[in-house]
């Protein structure tokens, strides 16, 4: 059975996001809306959609992972391996949420938040995913330099060669092209799994670690929190949410295809913690017991230390593994900043589209890559600086872009009939409040570096009663407002209340939620946020600006040497 298309009028803003899906391994016609029967037929139609998913969280494991990942096994062994199972369920709810935003509204993330929460929250969000994003690709491009050294193979030449390659890659034109390539650079982070078996790393001591939460003894408390903290802002990064919505988009997923695509990002999330925990515990397995635990450099460090140990073969399969994390970070995170202007500047941002036909979009992501090896290639480029800003402002940042992913997808003129429901948008909101304390505890921590451990316990603890206080009050307004907004369709008072009632006629009347589309932008019903959002909303606004402020501060005197 079949059912034709839907041709109503939607939000897509760009006319190449329409069509075939034309995946890495298979396509899937526009007209194609048969239904899926039939295992093979299944599994047909998963390896097509598969990408997104797989593509965001491998991304995840790049140059930025390695050097905290390792350095929480180096530092601190197996204790931390918990973390990353932690940040299963927080991973899925994120990234859930924005592929169905994706899929739903066929708008991009800055777009979106641009159109319902003001011009302000919409620069802000591209400004700092912009000036995040390339100090990212320039850890990417530090990431290669390591590897290289490792390697014996010149530095200069050879992140020169990785920029033109990504670059390259990216600007073919054709979709399944780039798809393709980043399946082969996910096959080559597999390289890390014989890592594994060469190094040993005792199994009790890894069970233990996943499963008995706890931090390492004699460990100071406040040093173990910032790396908790970095394990956090490297597995969970604002680049993720922007490039995942505005990729589902690109590949023209649709909401028939939702269980595929949820699927594909569970993939995702088994090599991510699979990774991560590899990169935990052979640096547990090199150094544990011996003179360099505890000291921790760089990954190009933790190399040397596995060539010495285990072998040179080992060094240069985690050398290899470095330079293709490196690679995939560097194109999904550039890909992130693109998209994310293309949506807001109206630009024509596709990678179905030539360079030609697409010049703004191509031309900033080759900008960004180009900027960011050259300050790597720079003599005297502050680095080390580089690396923990981008750890910090990440922490800084990420309750806020949680915080806007929450709202849009508890917004039913947004979503319709995809709207969260009630236990999911209290998990969320309970995310929201933990991201704020950890972002609040990084930021005290960077600008009063003398902070104690009683100190640091002081914040959790009244960080933590204040952000439960504040969700709860959310989650009892998102609901209050959600009744409300229905009850205000049926009434149907004033413009707002008609256009939200004619919104909810075509979610009531829908025989088939995934023929649901956002209608396009400018026809949805102005957001009516609550005196509490805007109350909420402000003091996120004044607390973002003071604490990047004060973390900008305290970088510019370390670079100064104060």
């Amino acid at each position: 059975m079949t059912t034709a298309p839907d041709t109503r009028p939607t939000a897509v803003l760009d006319s190449a996001h329409l069509g075939d899906i034309q995946g890495a391994f298979g396509t899937i016609r526009v007209d194609d809306t048969a239904r899926r029967t039939g295992l093979r037929r299944k599994l047909r139609t998963l390896v097509a959609i598969v990408g997104p998913g797989l593509i965001v969280m491998v991304g995840d494991n790049d140059a930025g992972a390695f050097g905290t990942y390792t350095q929480a096994g180096q530092d601190d062994g197996t204790s931390l391996l918990w973390t990353l199972l932690l940040l299963v369920p927080v991973l899925y709810v994120n990234q859930e949420m924005v592929l169905r935003l994706g899929a739903v509204t066929g708008v991009g993330h800055a777009k979106l938040i641009t159109a319902r929460f003001g011009r302000f929250w919409g620069a802000f969000s591209v400004v700092d995913l912009f000036v995040l994003n390339a100090m990212t690709i320039v850890t990417e491009f530090i990431g290669i330099s390591l590897g290289l050294r490792y390697l014996g193979l010149p530095e200069v030449p050879g992140v020169v060669a990785a920029a033109v390659l990504v670059i390259a890659a990216v600007s073919t034109g054709s979709f399944r092209r780039f798809e393709r390539l980043c399946m082969v650079l996910i096959a080559g982070s597999l390289v890390l799994v014989p890592l594994s078996f060469l190094a040993h790393p005792a199994a009790g001591a890894v069970v233990h670690g996943f499963l008995v939460p706890g931090f390492p003894r004699g460990a100071d408390l406040s040093t173990v929190m910032l790396l908790v903290i970095g394990i956090v802002g490297t597995t969970v990064a604002p680049w993720q949410l922007f490039f995942q919505q505005s990729y589902v988009i690109d590949k023209r997923i649709t909401p028939r295809f939702m269980g595929y695509e949820k699927v594909d990002l569970v993939i995702g999330i088994v090599i991510v913690v699979l990774g991560g925990a590899i990169l935990m515990t052979v640096p547990a397995a090199v150094f544990g017991g011996h003179a360099g635990a505890g000291h921790f450099t760089d990954a190009g460090g933790v190399a040397v230390g596995i060539g010495h140990a285990v072998g040179h073969l080992a060094g240069v399969l985690f050398a290899i593994a470095l330079i293709d994390a490196s690679v995939i970070g560097a194109a999904a995170v550039g890909l992130s900043t693109s998209y994310a202007l293309g949506d807001v500047l109206g630009m024509r941002h596709s990678l179905h589209r030539s360079v030609r036909d697409a010049k703004g979009f191509y031309a900033v992501f080759a900008g960004v890559l180009a900027l960011a090896a050259a300050v790597v290639l720079v003599p005297g480029s502050p680095l080390g600086l580089i690396t923990v800003g981008v750890q910090v402002l990440a922490g800084v940042l990420l309750p806020s872009a949680t915080v806007f992913l929450l709202l849009l997808c508890t917004d039913r003129a947004v979503l319709g009939p995809w709207v969260n429901g009630r236990w999911l948008t209290r998990f969320t909101a309970a995310v929201v409040a933990v991201l704020v304390v950890l972002s609040l505890v990084l930021t005290v921590s960077v600008v009063f570096p003398a902070i104690t451990s009683r100190q640091v316990t002081d914040v959790l603890l009244g960080g933590a009663a204040l952000s439960v206080a504040v969700g709860v009050v959310f989650t009892v307004r998102t609901q209050r407002g959600r009744s409300g907004a229905v009850s205000g369709t049926r009434t149907g008072g004033g413009p707002v209340g008609g256009a939200v009632a004619g919104l909810e006629a075509r979610v009531t009347s829908a025989t088939d939620r995934a023929s649901w589309r956002m209608p396009p932008v400018e026809q949805l019903p102005a957001p009516q946020l609550s005196p509490g959002r805007r109350l909420g909303l402000t003091a996120l606004r004044v607390y973002l600006v003071v604490a990047v402020v004060l973390v900008v501060v305290r970088v510019v005197q370390l670079a100064l040497g104060h």
